[in-house]
């Protein structure tokens, strides 16, 4: 049965037996692959709480004031495309990069907003208030992890990061889709957080640990920092963590200490920059896929005073981190085979409010997508005259998941099997082709 079939039969109620029989024989059968992948590692930089698009990538001068907003207009290399003056940065390597200008969806809440753009899928209910629970389907980073299988366990280092914190709403609601789901609590990410400034939100010291790897790591992780503090551990434990933390990838590369003062200047010293500059160092550990979170509460989420709120604090930061990462991607010779997509909840309303702000609308936004496997500098679809809808090439979260597991060299229809038996398809999106090579 070819992938397309599967994907009937799956929206057809073909039974679960034989649908498990699909996805076991689905290697055999040459659905879990596609041509030789040009990619081998992921950066997801998540702004959660949804920045303008209006007033960054996607600007619309010729629009009366009250949607325009008060940015002037700069050119790209990109013919006929131009940013606002708040990115002259990204504007400079725009060419660099691919800029899909109307993803949409249907949720307006953040959390199941967040769900929707990090698994690809609708939540179950459109509302702020949830947690991840173990039916959840899985998030890119989930997949991506979990085919890169158990050769990690091997090299010391770990498939998928989150770092510094997951997505969340106010640190009390934990977006959901960014856990193992149903694919586990094997398929966990690590989160790494290696700023002493900002301290894990409440939710995360109320997880349980995950079994098997996740819990090794996180017993490793507690023994480095003990040792990191002088303490009188007992000399089992130092040998025991010795191997894992003194020698491993993972602890090398948290190390950011031993970046040239240049490199960490470039990135920015802030959490946002720390975190980019992490991330590199975590690809060239051997982590396939790392979650980068700008935010992590809501950040973006400009109700009130959105224009002094983008140009003083939030996109200062975001624009030096990413452009450094960018940069240092390519002059390490790492862009060939690295994708980096960002990312967001949602965009921002198009009439500004009475509070000099833009509310949430998940009816037209702006994804940045870029690496060497990748048509760079093309331009993916038109919004209308007020940035409210797509005019042309409307794209789902899915569509850039399914882009990105291609390139990747996966099937985007391969069916996976969750931890009760229950098939999924990797992806419900269709790869944008014009993006690929």
């Amino acid at each position: 049965m070819n992938p397309l079939n599967r994907r009937a039969a799956l929206q057809w109620g073909v039974s679960t037996p034989l649908l498990g029989l699909l996805g076991t024989f689905a290697s055999w059968l040459g659905a879990r692959t596609v041509d030789k992948a040009k990619a081998k590692r992921v950066i997801m930089i998540f702004n959660c709480g949804g920045p303008s698009h209006i007033d960054l990538w996607d600007p619309k001068p010729d629009a009366p004031a009250e949607i325009r907003g008060p940015f002037s207009t700069i050119p790209t290399k990109i013919p006929g495309i131009r940013f606002t003056e708040l990115i002259p940065n990204l504007a400079r390597i725009a060419e660099k990069l691919c800029w899909i200008r109307t993803v949409h969806h249907q949720h307006t809440q953040h959390n199941s907003a967040m769900t929707w753009s990090i698994t690809g899928r609708p939540y179950r209910l459109d509302s702020t208030l949830v947690h991840p629970s173990a039916t959840d389907f899985p998030s890119l980073g989930t997949v991506v992890g979990h085919l890169a299988g158990q050769e990690f366990r091997k090299a010391g280092t770990v498939p998928y990061v989150i770092t510094p914190f997951p997505s969340c709403d106010s640190y009390v609601y934990l977006s959901p889709g960014q856990f193992g789901g149903c694919l586990g609590r094997e398929a966990d990410p690590l989160i790494l957080n290696l700023d002493p400034r900002i301290p894990y939100p409440k939710f995360l010291s109320d997880q349980k640990t995950p079994k098997g790897f996740q819990e090794d790591i996180q017993q490793k992780i507690t023994l480095w920092q003990a040792l990191d503090r002088e303490s009188k551990t007992a000399l089992d434990q130092k040998i025991k963590a010795k191997e894992f933390l003194v020698d491993s990838p993972i602890r090398t590369a948290s190390r950011l200490e031993l970046e040239p003062e240049s490199v960490r200047a470039q990135y920015g010293r802030h959490p946002w920059g720390d975190s980019h500059l992490l991330a590199r160092r975590l690809l060239e550990a051997g982590t396939r896929f790392v979650s980068v979170v700008n935010g992590p509460s809501i950040t973006w989420d400009t109700h009130k005073d959105n224009f002094a709120s983008l140009k003083t604090r939030l996109v200062p930061p975001m624009e030096k981190a990413f452009v450094a990462l960018v940069e240092d991607l390519i002059q390490r010779g790492l862009w060939e085979d690295t994708l980096v997509l960002s990312l967001s909840d949602f965009g921002r309303t198009p009439k500004i409010n009475a509070d000099s702000g833009r509310d949430h609308w998940p009816q037209c936004f702006s994804a940045i997508l870029g690496g060497g496997a990748l048509n760079n500098g093309t331009v993916i679809g038109t919004s209308d005259k007020t940035g409210a809808f797509p005019k042309d090439q409307p794209q789902t979260p899915a569509d850039l998941h399914a882009t990105i597991l291609m390139a990747l060299g996966h099937n985007p229809e391969m069916v996976l099997q969750a931890k009760d038996g229950r098939p999924f398809i990797a992806s419900e999106g269709t790869p944008i082709r014009q993006l690929l090579r």
